[in-house]
């Protein structure tokens, strides 16, 4: 059965156009857009219609702690000493916490504009490292959170064999994500065979970092996720931290983006998380590559990991998409902002990302990430066009803060112009999921996340 959505403004894959009328196959595909159209009885949409954004890179368990981690302990603070406290958290979920942290997250992913989330996942055992009898239990209880709720998944399971280079042994607190390529490409199996059938999940694969997995295990697990699927996504951890640099120079005399382009093909399918610290050269191999970077700027921030060159990689044409990572934010807009602000703060100039071509930086911001979210998630997403999915947003028509504006002006203050939330109805496949800023099941997941909550905190 088809749909028919009409708005009187959006941004299509041509660019901004007025009266705009979509047809939306069963299946949630855009199978015409129509500009200078009548409504004709089409469902109206009740602001300026724009792309969902994609979130290529998440860790759901990790909202839960989200402002615990935020008081200095007695020596210097880091990702380092971080770390420990996400190890100490995790180990107190079990399946039905991680699924109910999950469900609450991904609603408010979805009523601030993300409509599709990379979901990073390296819990697979329990807290002790024992398999569960379902190699997949906590993965099935990641994905179906995300059906529940109407979000699109790239679900990506996580190689993780190493607690650092050269093979060191994994901590007593890494033992939940412990996993050898076979385990892990057998989860990848078993999860596209069961939701085969579900046009809005895909499953890849994510070597979690050079740390964590060995060069022959780098090679193994590419080459098996390709052979389920041809063109599954692949996503690594890089040169997060000046130490991980540092610590890998040591290992083997090269920086971490340098001995991963040397190691293996690196393609349009691989997404590289981070990548904050590059040599020059580095900046154009990946660029060169037609890989994603996968950028998470207010997690990079709060764990003080540093500044990706962004205006040296756009200048060699590198693509990049955005993620909520340890969900400190869950808005689009804040990761963005963050972004470009760092940027000119770094520069100490102002609208860096913006070019004589494309002189509306919001705009800029927005278009690049979207598109690249969903080349990272290999999801049909990122432009309103025929053949990609209805994935979208509908902005707040009376908001003050966009009042006034069109076209490029409306996602310059749409990124740059305030703190309210500016997004009225959200819809996934061309079904609504968020209506007046609200999702149906907010109240109900909002109260089983506070009783997780009570007893984690408890």
């Amino acid at each position: 059965m088809t749909t028919e959505l009409f708005a009187r403004h959006a941004l299509i894959a041509s660019g901004w156009d007025e009266d705009v009328r979509f047809t939306v196959d069963g299946t949630g595909m855009i199978e015409t857009v129509v500009a200078g159209a009548a409504p004709d009885g089409a469902t109206e949409l009740g602001g300026s219609v724009i792309p969902g954004m994609p979130d290529l890179h998440c860790h759901a368990f990790q909202r839960a702690m989200a402002g615990l981690a935020e008081r200095r302990g007695p020596g210097d603070d880091s990702f380092w000493t971080w770390r420990h406290l996400m190890y100490d958290f995790q180990a107190r979920l079990d399946p039905d916490d991680i699924q109910a942290i999950t469900t609450q997250l991904y609603i408010e992913l979805l009523k601030n504009g993300y409509t599709a989330v990379g979901e990073f996942h390296y819990l697979h055992n329990q807290a002790d490292g024992t398999p569960y009898k379902e190699a997949a239990e906590l993965s099935i209880a990641v994905i179906e959170a995300a059906l529940r709720v109407g979000i699109a998944i790239t679900h990506l399971p996580v190689l993780y064999a190493y607690g650092g280079f050269d093979k060191q042994p994994l901590g007593e607190a890494q033992r939940r994500f412990a996993g050898g390529v076979d385990n892990i490409l057998t989860i990848v199996e078993s999860l596209r065979s069961r939701y085969a059938d579900e046009p809005t999940i895909n499953v890849g694969v994510a070597p979690h970092s050079l740390r964590a997995v060995s060069g022959d295990m780098l090679t193994a697990i590419s080459a098996g996720a390709r052979g389920i699927a041809e063109g599954a996504p692949l996503h690594i951890h890089i040169a997060e931290q000046v130490r991980e640099v540092e610590d890998c120079l040591a290992w083997c005399g090269r920086r971490p983006v340098e001995w991963l382009l040397d190691a293996i093909e690196i393609d349009q399918h691989w997404c590289l998380i981070h990548a904050n610290h590059l040599a020059e050269t580095e900046i154009l191999a990946i660029a060169s590559t037609g890989a994603i970077v996968g950028l998470c700027p207010t997690t990079e921030a709060n764990l003080g990991d540093g500044l990706f060159p962004l205006k040296a990689y756009s200048a060699v044409g590198g693509r990049f998409g955005i993620g909520s990572d340890s969900n400190v934010s869950v808005s689009p807009i804040e990761e963005l902002r963050w972004l470009e602000y760092g940027q000119r703060l770094n520069h100490r100039e102002r609208n860096v990302f913006a070019t004589a071509e494309t002189p509306d930086t919001g705009a800029a911001l927005w278009r690049a990430a979207s598109a690249g979210g969903a080349r990272a998630l290999a999801q049909p997403v990122g432009a309103l066009d025929v053949g990609r999915r209805a994935d979208f947003l509908v902005l707040d028509a009376i908001a003050a803060n966009l009042h006034g504006r069109s076209a490029d002006e409306l996602l310059n203050s749409l990124v740059f112009a305030g703190n309210r939330n500016l997004v009225r109805d959200v819809f996934v496949a061309g079904r609504q999921v968020v209506a007046e800023g609200r999702h149906a099941l907010e109240d109900d997941t909002e109260r089983a996340f506070v009783g997780v909550m009570r007893k984690l905190l408890g």
